[in-house]
This record gives C-alpha cells, sequence and structure tokens, in this order.
C-alpha cells in the first residue's frame, strides 16, 4: 500500500522550485501526493526563515502537521530548518529535519527514518541520528544541489533555479547564513531541464535563484547570466524567458542592449532597491547609491520599450528618520515602478542590523508601509492605464469570475494581467488581445482578436 504523502510551502520562488522537485521525487519512490489535510503518513513543509513572522508561520505548519496525525512522520526542510536545526531536534512535534544542499537524499533519509522507526530505537537516538545525516554546515560547501523537475505544476510557467546562496550580506538578512556562499549550476544541466519542461508544453520558463546576479561567478569559465538566458533563448518551444530578481549592478548599457536583442526575453525587471535613502542604504550595506540605481532604471528603459520595473522596499530599518523615509518615498514615487512590494523592518537575530540602535517601534514602520502602498496602488494604476488602446499578446492561464461573468486570464510580457472572455479551453494559449480598459488595480479587460 501506498504511503501518502502532504506538502507545504512557505517562502520564495526558489523554495518553490525545490519543493516541486521534492514532491517529483516522491512520486517516483511510489508515495501518493495527497492534499494538507489529516491522514497523511508524512507530512513535508519547506519552511522559510527571511522573517521572524516566516519562522512563526513554520513552526506552526509543522505543529499543525504532527496535531492532523500524531503517528504521521513530520519533516521539517528549507531555510528556518537550515537556520535552527538545534533547536528543532528538541521540538516534539519534528520528527526528521532536512537542511539546504541536503534535499536530494530525500527519500534515502525517510527510508532511515521508517526503518528507525520500525525496529523500534529510541526515539532520542532516532532524532540524533537523522540530524546528524541531515543539516551540514551550508557555509562550508562549493557544492551546487542538483535538484531538478519534469514538469510543473503551474502547466503555463515554469520557475527554474539556476544559483543558490549569496556573497553580499546585507545587515539585515539572515539568508547567507541559511543558504550558503554562491553556488551556480551548470549551463548544460540548466538547458536540459529547459528542453524537458519545453517538450512537456511549458512556453515560459523564470530564471531564478537566491542572488541571481551572481550567477556564475564561481565558475572557472566567462559563463554569466547573459550567456546563460542567451542559451535559453535558443530551446525550441519556449516562448517567453522571464528573469527572478536582478541586483541594479548586473544592468550595464551591454547587458540591456543584449536584452533587447532577444525577442523571447520579456520586458520585466525586479530591481531590489530595499531604500530611496542613501544613508540608508549604507547602513544596509546595498553597494550602491540612489543615483546609481536610478541610471540602472534608465538604461533599461533606453533600450526597452516601457519595461515594467519592479522593487522591494524595507519601512523602518533601525535609524531611519522622517527625513530617510520622506527621501525614499519621494524616490519610489520618482522612479515610477510598475510594482512595489513592501515590507516593514523585521529584526533578525544573527544580523548586524539586529545590534544597531534606535530600532523603530512597529507602528512606526507600519505607518510608513501605508505611505508607500498609496504610492505603489497609484504607479500600478498608471503603468496598467498605459496600455489601453494597444494590442498584446497574452499567454492565457486560467478561468476566474468577476462579478458573476468568466474570463480567461494571463499576462501580458510585461507581467500586466489581462481578462478577456472566449469560449473553449485557452489554458496555456498565446493570443492577440485589444486592450480595452481596467478591471480595477487588478489588471485590464480586453478583446481577443
Amino acid at each position: 500500500m501506498k504511503r501518502k504523502a502532504a506538502l507545504h510551502n512557505l517562502g520564495c520562488k526558489v523554495n518553490s522550485y525545490e519543493l516541486e522537485s521534492m514532491q517529483q521525487m516522491l512520486e517516483k519512490a511510489g508515495y501518493e501526493i495527497v492534499p494538507f489535510e489529516p491522514g497523511a503518513d508524512l507530512y513535508l513543509i519547506n519552511t522559510c526563515t527571511v522573517t521572524n513572522i516566516a519562522d512563526r508561520k513554520s513552526r506552526q505548519m509543522l505543529h499543525k502537521a504532527k496535531k492532523m496525525n500524531p503517528d504521521a512522520l513530520v519533516v521539517a526542510t528549507g531555510c528556518y530548518a537550515q537556520a535552527k536545526g538545534k533547536e528543532l531536534e528538541k521540538d516534539e512535534a519534528i520528527d526528521l529535519v532536512i537542511g539546504n544542499n541536503k534535499k536530494l537524499e530525500l527519500i534515502e533519509l525517510l527510508e532511515s527514518e521508517w526503518a528507525s522507526r520500525g525496529a523500534g530505537l529510541p526515539e532520542e537516538m532516532q532524532e540524533a541520528d537523522a540530524l546528524r545525516q541531515s543539516v551540514i554546515d551550508i557555509s562550508k560547501t562549493n557544492e551546487y544541489e542538483e535538484l531538478n523537475i519534469d514538469r510543473t505544476e503551474e502547466h503555463t510557467r515554469a520557475f527554474i533555479k539556476v544559483q543558490d546562496g549569496c556573497n553580499q550580506f546585507c545587515t539585515y538578512c539572515i539568508i547567507p547564513f541559511a543558504r550558503g556562499r554562491v553556488r551556480s549550476r551548470r549551463k548544460e544541466d540548466v538547458i536540459r531541464e529547459v528542453e524537458r519542461l519545453a517538450a512537456s508544453g511549458c512556453k515560459e520558463v523564470v530564471l531564478t535563484g537566491i542572488h541571481l546576479s551572481s550567477y556564475g561567478v564561481d565558475f572557472d569559465t566567462e559563463e554569466n547570466l547573459l550567456s546563460l538566458i542567451r542559451a535559453v533563448h535558443e530551446v525550441e518551444g519556449i516562448r517567453r524567458i522571464r528573469l527572478g530578481s536582478l541586483e541594479p549592478g548586473i544592468v550595464t548599457e551591454e547587458f540591456a542592449m543584449a536584452l533587447a536583442s532577444l525577442p523571447k526575453v520579456c520586458p520585466h525587471f525586479h530591481l531590489s532597491l530595499q531604500s530611496g535613502c542613501d544613508r540608508t542604504l549604507k547602513a544596509m550595506n546595498r553597494r550602491y547609491t540612489s543615483a546609481e540605481y536610478r541610471d540602472r532604471c534608465a538604461i533599461l528603459r533606453k533600450y526597452l520599450k516601457d519595461p515594467a520595473l519592479t522593487t522591494d522596499v524595507i519601512t523602518g530599518f533601525p535609524g531611519e528618520t522622517e527625513e530617510d523615509f520622506a527621501a525614499s518615498a519621494a524616490f519610489v514615487d520618482e522612479i515610477d515602478f510598475f510594482e512595489t512590494h513592501i515590507f516593514p523592518y523585521s529584526r533578525r537575530e544573527g544580523t548586524r542590523a539586529a545590534t544597531y540602535p534606535n530600532q523603530l517601534p512597529e507602528s512606526v514602520k507600519k505607518d510608513r508601509l501605508h505611505v508607500l502602498e498609496e504610492i505603489d496602488q497609484k504607479k500600478r494604476v498608471q503603468y496598467l492605464e498605459r496600455a489601453i488602446g494597444t494590442v498584446q499578446e497574452v499567454l492565457f492561464e486560467e478561468q476566474v469570475n468577476r462579478d458573476g461573468k468568466l474570463y480567461w486570464t494571463g499576462h501580458t510580457m510585461e507581467y500586466r494581467r489581462v481578462f478577456a472572455v472566449a469560449e473553449g479551453d485557452l489554458e496555456n494559449e498565446i493570443r492577440r488581445v485589444q486592450l480595452n480598459g481596467l478591471m480595477g488595480a487588478e489588471g485590464l479587460v480586453g478583446e481577443i482578436r
């Protein structure tokens, strides 16, 4: 009889990719994948530790799993598991901890755990043995863990992990300690995976990583992110290439000119900002100024027609004054982003910023967040409105109900969301659409041509 496995993911697109890979490993090993509900034999939670809230959510899901079936095997993997392995060893709700760069050994570790249970070993011996096998010192490995997928659950769009780790050590960020140093995936392995996904019908791939801009810096060759993009561009069947979060420093005249010459590359760029105030950027160890960031945005707009620029901003960083925040908000308004993802500063034990004086109250962080949310809402609508009256290619993904009416919805190359009424099945189809108006701030309403 097949064992039943329920999986849950927390965190970023890299985590999502890794959970898809682990799911496919479990399927090949004979497990039946079931919903994250009572009745599973195995609960696997891919955790996140980017903020205190992420830690709390990770703990809650692990405890929820054990309550759903006290006899099930509860497995913690991912960044929270890596960062807090010793603590989780003492948590009675968790049976096995698998850190980063050990996910490839998932099936072997599970079989060892099932065997230990069957042999009736004392619980404390099981836990200690499992922890030794499954959590390494991530800072001391140069090996890229070659996870892969054969298909994507989204059907239309596949996230492809091409890089792991980060060497930046921003003062607020715990991720280099949970993910280790930069490790890049071999181009040949990336292309093989993209070819498999294209053969399965996938039309769009998103290249992603923990610090995508660093792709190739650990190689002895001249491979870099641009050479990888060019190689993916040659894969037959792939119609669109989208990029994950980039550091502004990667955007040069050469980089932008090259991307503009590749028609499959989507003019949609997430350039991490974090603050528009130079004093705060320096305290964050972000390694660029607001003027340099502005120049990189101008380069993208020089070579690509009205690209969608999106970003992240932190509010309430330690020591951020009212003047600092006003400068940051004015900069966000000036750059004219399509979307701004805003986060209140989260104090992370083990980071430099956690020791900084002048930690701000949560109320101040939230008040500043609301100011930026108003700017974001205004800019989203303005960017959507600029497309009204144009004809765009839309990759359709799913059917949704809005006010009792069924629409097919998908995205343009710039990632504007589009709603259109149509008969038949449009999932994973690319169609030309006349964009006629707004669906609020959610997207655009169009008519298939």
